[in-house]
Order: structure tokens, then sequence, then C-alpha cells
């Protein structure tokens, strides 16, 4: 029988140029999150250097790596030294030309459980994805570990509710968003909160539709590669499946949030909230239309 609970880290991080330094500091901040109990740990989005779409280069695809790989390997030591399950994300070689966005799982032993590769790809000011991302194909995963069924969507995946909705049907417990996120310094006064609430908001809204928590886990600092770069607003948080927020970050240091998730609070949101009794699959086709019109 699964225990009553599970424990979670999330590692909001400052980037450094060097993916040497993050790729350490990252080790660091995992070690810690398990010596404080943790049992799964999940890393910000493409953390082991600079958040690069701020502009097109073909030059900067060399950043890319094949998994399994050397960033990769790192991250099936780290899980297997701490005996901690480990959510990575890495900028996926899959062969010349095919490059993607992929989030990692590594089981405590080091194991790769496997991949899932960002499947909603942006391409808005200094967030450029689509000139190097190509959109995953592996669908939506989740990944049954000894601490929790664990699943992963990555950033821009964050507003869609059928990306949630079709992880949670998977029996997700956990739906972690590694996440790089964060204002354009000359927008910040003007448009600053209610970017950063409705990004809460909406995964708070996916943690309440499906009766699960989620974590997002962003970054923080001021990086710049175009212009006035890049301000990434940290905020990382826990949500459980009333919606709540049980844990948050601050927006300009790095921290880890070590969180307790309860399954039998999980058990009686669904209980009084049947959503997933009431859904209506004979009605839905429209759904998979661009326009149902």
């Amino acid at each position: 029988m699964p225990k009553d609970g599970f424990t979670i880290g999330l590692v909001q991080m400052r980037m450094a140029a060097d993916k040497e330094r993050n790729l350490a500091a990252a080790e660091v901040a995992i070690a810690d999150a398990a010596k404080r109990g943790a049992e799964v740990v999940c890393l910000p989005e493409l953390f082991t250097g600079y958040y690069f779409c701020q502009k097109e280069d073909p030059a900067l695809f060399d950043l890319a790596e094949p998994i399994p790989g050397p960033s990769e390997a790192r991250l099936a030591a780290v899980a297997k030294a701490n005996n901690v399950v480990v959510v990575g994300s890495l900028f996926e070689k899959r062969m010349a030309g095919v490059y993607h966005n992929t989030a990692t799982v590594h089981d405590a032993n080091g194991e790769l459980l496997g991949l899932y590769r960002k499947m909603h790809i942006p391409d808005d000011p200094l967030f450029l994805e689509k000139f190097y991302f190509t959109p995953g194909d592996l669908g939506f995963r989740v990944f049954t570990t000894p601490p929790a069924k664990v699943g992963t969507l990555v950033c821009w995946d964050q507003w869609y509710p059928e990306a949630a909705r079709l992880t949670a049907l998977q029996g997700a417990e956990v739906i972690f968003y590694p996440t790089a996120i964060g204002w354009h310094p000359k927008e910040k006064a003007e448009y600053g909160e209610a970017q950063q609430s409705a990004w809460e908001t909406s995964m708070r809204g996916h943690a309440i539709a499906n009766g699960t928590y989620v974590a997002a886990v962003n970054r923080v600092g001021h990086e710049v590669l175009v212009g006035d770069g890049l301000e990434f607003w940290g905020g990382s948080f826990v949500s459980d499946p009333f919606g709540r927020v049980v844990a948050r970050a601050s927006a300009d240091r790095e921290e880890v949030l070590v969180v307790s998730c309860d399954r039998k609070k999980m058990e009686d949101v669904r209980r009084n909230w049947p959503f997933f009794r009431d859904r209506r699959i004979d009605a839905y086709q429209g759904i998979v239309k661009r326009v149902a019109d």
C-alpha cells in the first residue's frame, strides 16, 4: 500500500553562464533537499545555462546535448548519491537539425526512467523557442516512482488545461513544471503584477480541476543576451489539490522549498469535487479541432 504522503523539493536557482557552475550548484541543492526529507526534487527549465532563447543564433545549437549524455549522467549520479528522484530539464540534441526542450526523470537508483519533450513551444519577444525546439512527440507522461506518480510538463505547457488534464488522467499525484519565466524589465511596472498573478492562477486552476498537487519551479536573476534581457521572477510554488499555495519562494533569491504532500487531501478533494466522475467524455469531440466552427 502507498504511504499517506510524499515529500517534494523545488530548486529555485540563479543561473551562471558556465554549465559546470550550474551543474555543481544543482547538485548541492538536490543534496540539501534530500537531507531535508525530499523524495522527489525538480530543477528549473534549461538549468545548465542562461536562457538562450532571447535571440535566434544558429551557433547556440551547440549548447544541446544527447540524452543519455554528460549532463544527464550528472543528474543520474546525484539522484543515486542522494537516493532521490530527480526531475531535470535539458536542451536535447536528438539528431542534427532536431532539438527538444526535454525533461528527464531519474529514479533514486540513478536509472533514467524516461523523457518528456515539451509539447507547447512559445514564440514571444525574447522567448524565441520555436527557432530552437521541435515540439514534443512523446505525448503527456507520468512516471511511476516509489514515492509518487510524477507528471512532467514544461513552462509554456503551464497555460494549457488539456496538458494538465491528460497528465492527471494517467494518475499523476504531482505535476511538476520546470520553468523559465520572467518580465521584460520595461514592462514590469505596468504589467508585472498581472502577468505573475495570471501565471500562478492558471496552475492553481489545474490543481483544482484535477485534484492533484502542482509544483512550478522557476529561476531567478536578470539575464541579458539582447537589449534589456529578462528578469526572471522566481516565485516557485506548490499548490495543493484545493488550489491553496502551501509554499512559495521569493522573487529574487535562490531557495530550496521542501513540501509534504498528503494523499488523503487528494482523496478528500476528489470525493467532494468529483470532476472526473462528471466528465462528459461523450461530448468533448470539439476539443480536438483547431476552431469549433
